[in-house]
């Protein structure tokens, strides 16, 4: 036997269950992973909770829980390709992270060998907040002498894109709340409180791009600044966002930029700042935290 989180039913962080499952292997032209790690996202907690969300990712009731993994191939199946028993890997897996083995077919095109000096638990926050903040600051077309306004950034995708901003040569405004200011100095970004008055509080500033990793307050703030919708792009405003500007998300990302964020992670260019840590037994209190949109950097889970 070996352990899973599941829920059989949509709600918030309370239908997570800890079960004992048969233990999976490895069929034809699969591997299986012994999971070390496993990153949370608040696409994971918007998953259990929304069912029409769940519907879009083709996850239905019952259903595992978790994207973002790392740990270590320790089943070949016959035909499997691209992979080898005792490599480590990280990536993601739809709907199966957290637990103990995740079975993935070949060929795995969200799997990548881990590079050395990368911790388990580092890697298995980057597939998803790596990706989502590649793809937002491409489609924005970040380059040195910019003034790149980011809406939410000490979150877990915030602190991927405002260090990929500065290492681009930008200067980086962040929103947050004041108890984060601190922290995102510490990663380089010029602080500003975020709600009501954005725009007049960073009109001085003059950003000339942006990215809003929340909502729509930060687009619709650098809209009536003027910024042209071209220079603007949404990873949480849906397929309509305000003012026609980019929406984005993960799977926007091509390899070349996420090979970026992975080597900046290996150079030490790029720091993983992880705000918790919870064994997989405190599943509940992790999708708590993580609901709660007020992390500053990753939780991750540990097997």
């Amino acid at each position: 036997m070996s352990r899973a989180v599941v829920y059989s039913k949509f709600g918030g962080p309370e239908v997570l269950e800890l079960r004992e499952v048969p233990e999976p292997h490895a069929g034809p032209g699969e591997i299986r992973i012994r999971v070390a790690a496993a990153g949370l996202n608040p696409m994971d907690v918007g998953l259990v909770a929304m069912p029409e969300l769940a519907a879009g990712f083709g996850v239905t009731v019952p259903a595992g829980f978790g994207y973002d993994l790392a740990g270590v191939v320790d089943e070949v199946g016959e035909g499997a390709t691209g992979f080898t028993a005792g490599q480590r890997v990280f990536g993601g897996v739809m709907a199966a992270a957290a637990a103990d083995y995740a079975v993935v077919a070949t060929p795995a095109e969200t799997l990548w060998p881990t590079p050395d000096g990368v911790p388990d638990e580092v890697a298995a926050t980057l597939p998803v907040a790596g990706l989502t903040a590649a793809a937002a600051l491409a489609a924005i077309d970040v380059r040195p002498g910019d003034t790149v306004l980011i809406g939410g950034a000490a979150g877990g995708v915030g602190v991927f894109a405002v260090q990929l901003a500065r290492l681009a040569g930008a200067r980086v405004i962040g929103t947050a709340s004041a108890g984060t200011f601190e922290f995102l100095r510490g990663l380089g970004a010029e602080p500003v409180a975020y709600g009501p008055g954005l725009a007049d509080r960073v009109r001085s500033l003059a950003p000339t791009a942006a990215t809003d990793l929340f909502g729509t307050e930060t687009a619709s703030a650098a809209l009536s600044l003027g910024i042209p919708p071209s220079r603007i792009s949404t990873i949480a405003a849906g397929p309509n966002p305000p003012g026609g500007v980019h929406a984005r998300g993960g799977f926007d990302a091509g390899p070349a930029e996420f090979k970026r964020v992975v080597d900046a992670v290996v150079a030490g260019e790029i720091t993983v700042p992880i705000a918790a840590r919870f064994p997989l037994e405190q599943v509940r209190e992790a999708a708590e935290l993580q609901a709660s949109r007020h992390v500053h950097g990753k939780i991750v889970l540990t097997m």
